[in-house]
């Protein structure tokens, strides 16, 4: 039962008085005091020691603290931490490891109990999540086998100019490639912003974004202007779930920390904003590490990408079976003597069409199913999400979904 709570201090002194009157042996008088006998003879040898005083409690705190931080340890942290209020524990540790490798840190644990007690962490709510909807993307196996972009969301600058940066970073490395403030978010500001990073780090395999404009559209195969430029180019368009923003994370990621350094609050005008963009976008490439790449930076796992992008813009070619047929002005084609729809996005295009074994016939631009039309029909049926050509069944993971091929009869 232990010493009695009422007076610890009384019991002890009793208990060690009764073992030098030496009435009773230690077991016994540590079976009436409800003590342990390695108890009794740490009281016993205290009191020898040391007299009543020794039967005082003592601080449990050790005499020599080895994760005790020294004072100039302590500074280093925190003016890391002061220099990058977004930064958490991990990542000024991995920045101290690799200015001085070899350098003995303390634990990141140590590193945050220190920004607590200096006043500079901040407490966030805990955030219930939504388990996930779908199983994993075949995995993203290096540089530029899938690029991201997306518009972070527009804001007003000190000055009241409107300012929507569009963000686009290779997924395997986290390499941020642009982070660009637009006037609009539509085709026109987009392609130029694509374009560059296509001459400047050669193409990717896959382009992820969203299914918004400008990216996508409600139209056949939902293709948009720049969707069609981009498979032009040489890239495939990848499209996560509507709703899902999460199949896209390392992106939202980024936005929630370009908002956090850069943004928080806005620049007094547009011009002091692009100059945030440009040092947040060299910081986030070669300084800031990142726990995915094991505290490495995105500059050391990116390289640009051997398929060059010469700027010319080719279209499509069809296998030998297929109708080529031109899309009109006003979104149509002429089929059998009637007129079927297929989408503005895709005016002046040539789209193949191929029979299939019931009699219906296929629509695709490349590799991209835009629907069916029927036997004798006049309209045509859009395919299902499985189905269409383009990589945007992001139901597998946010690596990368692998190439999904047209099927031909």
């Amino acid at each position: 039962m232990g010493w009695m709570e009422t007076c610890a201090m009384d019991e002890r002194m009793r208990f060690v008085l009764a073992v030098l009157e030496e009435e009773e042996g230690m077991a016994a008088l540590c079976r009436r005091f409800g003590v342990s006998r390695r108890i009794g003879y740490k009281w016993l040898d205290r009191y020898r020691a040391e007299g009543p005083l020794g039967l005082l409690d003592r601080s449990r705190a050790p005499l020599h603290p080895r994760r005790q931080l020294s004072p100039e340890m302590a500074e280093r942290c925190l003016s890391v931490r002061r220099a990058h209020p977004s930064w958490g524990p991990l990542k000024v540790r991995a920045l101290l490891e690799r200015a001085e490798p070899g350098m003995r840190l303390p634990a990141a644990s140590t590193i945050g109990l220190l920004f607590d007690r200096a006043g500079l962490s901040v407490k966030r709510r805990r955030s219930r999540r939504a388990p996930s909807t779908g199983g994993p993307f075949a995995p993203c196996e290096g540089a530029n086998a899938v690029w991201a972009i997306d518009f972070k969301g527009w804001f007003l600058t000190g000055d009241g100019t409107h300012c929507e940066p569009l963000t686009l970073a290779d997924v395997h490395s986290r390499y941020l490639l642009r982070c660009q403030a637009l006037a609009r978010n539509d085709t026109a500001h987009a392609w130029p912003v694509l374009e560059a990073a296509f001459r400047e780090f050669g193409l990717p395999e896959r382009l992820r974004s969203d299914n918004g404009p400008p990216f996508a559209s409600t139209g056949a195969g939902s293709l948009s202007k720049l969707a069609v430029k981009v498979i032009k180019a040489g890239v495939t368009p990848e499209r996560i779930l509507p709703g899902r923003p999460q199949q896209n994370g390392m992106l939202e990621r980024l936005h929630l920390t370009l908002l956090n350094d850069t943004a928080s609050p806005p620049a007094r005008s547009l011009r002091e904003q692009l100059d945030r963009f440009a040092a947040f976008q060299r910081l986030y490439n070669e300084e800031r590490p990142h726990q995915g790449l094991g505290n490495a930076v995105p500059a050391e796992h990116y390289a640009p990408s051997p398929r060059r992008f010469d700027g010319v813009l080719r279209e499509p070619d069809y296998p030998d079976g297929h109708a080529v047929r031109r899309v009109r002005s006003n979104g149509e084609i002429k089929w059998r003597g009637k007129l079927v729809q297929v989408g503005g996005a895709l005016y002046g295009e040539p789209v193949g069409l191929v029979e299939a074994e019931d009699g219906a016939w296929r629509v695709s631009y490349g590799s991209v199913a835009l629907g069916v039309i029927a036997h004798g029909g006049d309209r045509l049926k859009k395919p299902q999400r499985r189905d269409c050509g383009l990589v945007d069944n992001a139901a597998r993971c946010p690596q990368g979904p692998q190439q999904q091929q047209q099927k031909q009869t």
